[in-house]
């Protein structure tokens, strides 16, 4: 399986010539070649991983692909067709086996509403947590694609979420909100929790993959 890290939080996955993405939102570029999209997974209704403009592209792209999401995600984006997915459910499409975990945002601050969000694990492999530090309890993470900067993100708690998942590789995400110094310098501290279980830190910038 490929993955590509593109703009900020999304991620698009490629097996058996068919492609998944992940949270298309509104600091990431169009996506192209979408013709063997299979689904499409949208963690939280923020915009910053999906927007109506995006899914519109993406639906003309590729018409009738399943949308999966929470209840809350569901009710922001009323105008399509989204399957509901829920913590400990799973959910195959095409290639992909698609275990959900976690259930809230984190908490960004106690004025702000905590909202739904899941995380994905694909094909006991891949896994990423949307906006939470949601631990896929009982799973060997092959990769992990781990939040490096954001409002609701301190670098400790950043740094402790990858101890306690322990992948054998991991890479930044959700990284739009960061200078470059300030992304080279909690990519430094997420390759230090990842080190400590002797994984693997990788620098992907948008358009770069990795195999897993």
């Amino acid at each position: 399986m490929r993955v590509t890290k593109h703009e900020h939080a999304c991620i698009r996955l490629d097996s058996e010539g068919k492609t998944l993405l992940i949270d298309p939102g509104a600091f990431t570029l169009p996506l192209e070649d979408l013709t063997d999209l299979v689904g499409v997974v949208l963690t939280h209704e923020h915009p910053d991983h999906w927007t109506p403009k995006q899914l519109d592209q993406i639906l003309a792209d590729a018409p009738g692909t399943p949308i999966m999401g929470p209840a809350g995600l569901a009710a922001a984006a009323s105008d399509y067709d989204v399957s509901i997915v829920a913590p400990g459910e799973t959910v195959d499409v095409g290639p992909f086996r698609l275990e959900f975990f976690g259930g809230t945002h984190s908490v960004i601050h106690e004025s702000i509403p905590v909202i739904d969000n899941v995380g994905v694990l694909v094909n006991d492999a891949f896994y990423y947590p949307g906006d939470s530090y949601a631990v896929p309890e009982g799973r060997d993470v092959a990769l992990l694609a781990a939040p490096v900067g954001a409002p609701w993100l301190k670098i400790g708690d950043a740094m402790d979420y990858v101890l306690a998942v322990g992948p054998r590789r991991a890479f930044g995400t959700h990284d739009m909100t960061l200078s470059r110094i300030g992304l080279d310098m909690h990519r430094d501290r997420l390759r230090w929790a990842t080190e400590q279980n002797d994984g693997e830190f990788l620098v992907l910038e948008p358009g770069e993959a990795t195999d897993v």
